[in-house]
């Protein structure tokens, strides 16, 4: 079997948004702050804080710009938010200094995007388009992230071709990274590796991010087979937090200490510390008053002594 697996990989936490955006309970500011500094001191370099989503659309992280006032992190860890839009990205800019990257989107398949956003792709792709320079303009770091890549639950297969196509029109617009979402956990190994092979081939001047959902018990089967295939960028969320909320029952991206210690096991460097992110993880099943799904939080790390 040929393999392009890298020696080292980055990780981005996106559970303090991805994760908390689609949990039924309200987290308190304060617990929120206590969870990134946690996993901050885990040895994550890069956090996904905060949303500039209406506050009525998902009240979850209506308190983002708190958070991302009172957080207390090592000067090298670099924070991102998401963009939804123009009116979005004026209220960021508002608190400019305080994060590193903005991340802006699109769902590969029109009838995602439209319940997603209630725009077309045609339109939402517009809007990144004046996005990404007004990012860039900035002097911050631009990502994409083309949702449903690997399939939508409306529409079912997602051309391969039509995903690389907007992520070559991410990468003109400025953006330096673009990620590739399983939104719905519809993806399998076997294309994971034919879509990173070629992702990476297409795409040889960007940073190509993988980000996998659980939905279905394949996300850690998923992200080896990026690996293999030459992935060095992934997105995860402690606790096996979050997921999609449309449509409902799409739960659970990969659990970040999972991904790590599937990683250490194979001999693949994180710099990260898998007892650190553990322990967020429970913090966060502590402050939600339940078991979360996360395999590390039960088992703990492989102890070989």
């Amino acid at each position: 079997m040929t393999t392009r697996r890298p020696s080292s990989v980055h990780i981005r936490e996106v559970g303090p948004r991805d994760g908390f955006q689609n949990e039924p309970e309200h987290i308190p500011t304060e617990q929120k702050v206590r969870l990134v500094n946690a996993l901050a001191r885990a040895g994550l370099k890069r956090i996904e804080v905060a949303s500039f989503v209406r506050p009525d659309v998902i009240p979850q992280l209506s308190d983002g710009v708190e958070v991302l006032n009172r957080i207390d992190v090592p000067d090298d860890v670099r924070l991102t938010v998401l963009i939804p839009n123009s009116r979005g990205l004026d209220n960021a800019l508002e608190v400019r200094e305080k994060f590193h990257e903005a991340a802006i989107f699109v769902s590969a398949s029109e009838t995602h995007n439209k319940r997603n956003v209630n725009r077309t792709v045609a339109e939402t792709m517009a809007d990144n388009d004046k996005m990404a320079a007004r990012i860039t303009s900035e002097g911050l770091d631009c990502a994409a992230v083309i949702a449903t890549s690997f399939g939508c639950p409306y529409e079912g297969k997602v051309e391969l071709d039509r995903v690389l196509g907007l992520a070559e029109r991410f990468a003109e617009a400025g953006a330096t990274e673009i990620g590739f979402g399983d939104t719905t956990g519809m993806a399998n190994p076997a294309y994971v590796s034919k879509f990173f092979t070629a992702a990476l081939e297409r795409l040889p001047d960007v940073e190509v991010t993988a980000h996998f959902h659980n939905t279905r018990g394949q996300g850690l089967a998923n992200a080896f087979a990026a690996l293999e295939a030459g992935c060095e960028s992934f997105e995860s969320s402690f606790g096996e937090l979050g997921g999609c909320p449309v449509p409902p029952g799409s739960t659970g991206n990969i659990a970040t200490e999972d991904l790590v210690s599937m990683f250490h096991e194979m001999g693949v460097h994180t710099g990260l510390s898998l007892p650190g992110l553990i322990d967020a993880a429970r913090a966060a099943q502590d402050v939600l008053g339940r078991s979360l799904t996360s395999h590390s939080i039960v088992a703990g790390p492989v102890n070989w002594n």
